[in-house]
Parts: C-alpha cells; structure tokens; sequence
C-alpha cells in the first residue's frame, strides 16, 4: 500500500510538474502559426491597398495615448459634414452600431442584434471599457461618421482567444458613431 501511494505521488508530482513547466505563450504561438501568418499577410495586403486612383485605401490612425498603438481605417461618409460634430474624449460615453468580422470576414459580433439602448445600439461607457484599436478609431470620429476599421491583433484581443475571435486575430469593424449622450464623465 505504502508503495502504491509513493508511486501515484510522484505521478502526480510529474504531472504537476510538466503542466507548470510548459510555456502556454510558445504553445499558442507555435499552434496558431498559420492562422498568425495569414492575418499577418491579409493585414499587410490591407495596409498596401490602393483605390482606383491611386490613393492608399485605408489611412493608418496612431493613437494619442501610445505612439505603437494604430489601426487602418476608411471613412464611408463626407466628413466635411460631420467636421463641427463632437468627438468622443477618453471618458465619453459613446452610442455606436457595428459588425466584427475577422479577415476571413466572417462575422463574430454585431449590435444589429441589440435593443437595450435603442434599435442596434451598443453603449460605450469610456474608451477605456473597449479594445484599445476601438478608441483610437473612436477618438478620431465625429458623431455621424462611418467607417471600416481595421485593428491589427496588438489592438485588439492579442495573442488570447475571446470568444469565437483566435488569438492573433487582426480584425475588421465597420464602426457608426451615433452620438455621445455623455461627452466627459468624471474621474472618480
């Protein structure tokens, strides 16, 4: 008896051992390699992209907060009528209607789904309550603006799994900033 429990001790020893010695970052790195490159390829091909004129498609928006924090990112409206309109600060709370998708564009998330702050609204209680590729893209909208955006995966859900989203995700969001029903709450 004394030997059976020695025994299935240093089992247990051994596996405790091994779990704690393994690296989950090198293993999600290593097992995502093909889905990492071609996000990786599909952001680059987007950052590369240039309409029937010539110009780049999307423009590269850095943030104010984080000089190595940008996103990509195509206006689908005339900003010119939207310029005086306000712009979210920080700690605004913000009404907007999205889709997620990731670059194989399928969708993983939308608020056409929601009704709780009216038809298709999701509230954003603070730039900081969301993924840091979404405030940099919110914080260079006016109410009234449309736009596709593109966050690299650094931006958004990094090398985590959320939800249905892998890690290494770059992802893709066509953002409407609705309005801002409170422009600067205060810091507590």
């Amino acid at each position: 008896m004394k030997k059976l429990l020695l025994f299935l001790s240093v089992l247990a020893f051994i596996a405790i051992f091994q779990a704690c010695s393994l690296d989950p970052e090198k293993d999600t790195w290593e097992y995502y390699e093909d889905w990492r490159n071609a996000n990786n390829q599909w952001l680059d091909e987007q950052a590369a992209r240039v309409d029937e004129n010539g110009n780049l498609y999307y423009n590269k928006y850095i943030a104010d907060f984080d000089d190595n924090a940008y996103v990509l990112m195509r206006f689908l409206n005339d900003r010119s009528k939207t310029a005086n309109n306000l712009s979210p600060k920080y700690t605004s709370t913000c009404d907007v209607k999205y889709i997620g998708r990731n670059y194989l564009d399928e969708a993983f998330d939308s608020s056409y789904t929601q009704t709780a702050n009216g038809d298709s609204i999701y509230r954003v209680a603070g730039l900081s309550a969301v993924i840091t590729g979404w405030a940099v893209a919110l914080q260079n909208m006016h109410v009234g603006d449309s736009v596709e955006v593109i966050v690299p995966y650094s931006q958004g859900y990094g090398s985590q799994k959320y939800g249905s989203i892998l890690p290494y995700s770059h992802l893709k969001f066509n953002i409407k900033l609705v309005d801002i029903p409170a422009y600067e709450n205060k810091i507590r």
